[in-house]
C-alpha cells in the first residue's frame, strides 16, 4: 500500500505526525496535552489505559471527537512510588507482573515473562476500555516500546499487527531505525516486520523521530528548541512522527518524574510560534493518525 500515494501526495513530499505520549499519566499531563489537542499544537495524543487519569483523557477525548488520540499500549510501570498494572479482569495476567502485581518497571524483565496469550488479551483489554468509555481511537502505540523486542529480540509484533488488522487501526512501527539510537543489525529486523504488517494490511510508519528522552544537564529552553527545529529540517521524505512528552509542572508531575523540568520545556516548545513557520518554511506537510486510519479502513483521505 503506497501511503502517500493514497493521502494524495507524492513520494519526494515529507508529512509529519506530532504526538504527546503519556495522556492519562497524570492531572499534570492530561491537562496540557489538552490545550495542545486544542490549539492544534499537536496532531496527536495517546492514552495510557492502565493509569490513574486514563479515565479523565479519555472522557475528554470521546466529547471531542476531532481530536486524534490514539491508545498508548502499556505494559510497563517505571516511577519509583507512581505505579499501575493490567485492566483485563476477566482473565490471567499473572506473566505480566511483578509480585505485588504492578507492571515491570524495564522491558527486560516484560519480555522475559510475559505470556503470548495473556499479551493478546491485556491489548484488547485496554482497547476495548477506550471503546467503553465513548473513545474513538485513531491508532495503537506502545510505551517504552516494551513490545518491540528492544532488550532481549523477543517482540509481540505478530500480535499486535492481528489487533491493527482486526480493529482496521494503524500503529506505530517504523520502516527504518535510522535516528533511533538502536544496534544496526536491527535494520534488517524493521525491514521484515514492516513487510509482515503490509500483509496483514497494518499502515506503519517510515521514521519515528524524539528528542532526548531525558533531562539533560544544563540544557536551556533555547538548546531544545534549536534541537527540535534541526531535528524537523532533517526530515527525509515520507512519513515520520515525532514523539514528545509535555506537561504542565506541578507538585505532581515532579513527585511522579526526575523528569518533570524536561517534560514542562517540551510543553512550552510545541506553543512556540516559530515550531510552525520552520514547519511551514520547510514544506512539511502535517496530518493526523486518522488519515492513516482511513487509509488503512479503505475510506477516501480528507486533506486539510
Amino acid at each position: 500500500m503506497n501511503v502517500l500515494s493514497a493521502l494524495g501526495y507524492q513520494a519526494t513530499d515529507r508529512l509529519l505526525i506530532v504526538n504527546a505520549d503519556d495522556f492519562g499519566m497524570c492531572h499534570a499531563t492530561n491537562e496540557a496535552i489538552k490545550q495542545l489537542l486544542d490549539e492544534g499544537a499537536v496532531s496527536s495524543a495517546t492514552v495510557m489505559m492502565p493509569c490513574g487519569w486514563a479515565q479523565d483523557a479519555a472522557v475528554w477525548s470521546a466529547a471531542h471527537p476531532q481530536a486524534d488520540v490514539g491508545i498508548h499500549l502499556t505494559f510497563t510501570s517505571e516511577w519509583e512510588g507512581f505505579k499501575w498494572g493490567p485492566v483485563n479482569r476477566r482473565g490471567d495476567t499473572s506473566s505480566l507482573v511483578t509480585a505485588e502485581g504492578y507492571f515491570p518497571s524495564d522491558c527486560l524483565a516484560f519480555e522475559q515473562q510475559a505470556d503470548l496469550e495473556q499479551v493478546r488479551a491485556e491489548i484488547i483489554a485496554q482497547l476495548e476500555m477506550a471503546y467503553a468509555i465513548g473513545m474513538n481511537p485513531t491508532h495503537l502505540d506502545n510505551h517504552m516500546g516494551s513490545l518491540y523486542g528492544l532488550a532481549t529480540g523477543r517482540d509481540f509484533l505478530d500480535i499486535v499487527f492481528d489487533v491493527c488488522a482486526e480493529y482496521g487501526l494503524p500503529f506505530r512501527l517504523p520502516k527504518s531505525i535510522e535516528g533511533m539510537q538502536l544496534p544496526p543489525e536491527m535494520g534488517p529486523l524493521a525491514l521484515q516486520r514492516a513487510e509482515q504488517a503490509a500483509a496483514k494490511g497494518v499502515v506503519i510508519l517510515d521514521e519515528l523521530l524524539s528528542l532526548p528522552y531525558a533531562s539533560q544537564e544544563g540544557q536551556s529552553e533555547e538548546q531544545m528548541k534549536a534541537a527540535m527545529i534541526a531535528l524537523l529540517r532533517s526530515l527525509k521524505p515520507g512519513l515520520s512522527e515525532i514523539i514528545i512528552h509535555p506537561s504542565f509542572i506541578t507538585g505532581e508531575l515532579q513527585a511522579i518524574t526526575p523528569h518533570w523540568e524536561r517534560r514542562g520545556m517540551e510543553f512550552q516548545l510545541l506553543l512556540d510560534p516559530d515550531m510552525k513557520q520552520v514547519i511551514a518554511d520547510e514544506g512539511i506537510h502535517l496530518i493526523r493518525w486518522a488519515d492513516l486510519r482511513d487509509v488503512q479502513q479503505g475510506m477516501p483521505p480528507q486533506r486539510q
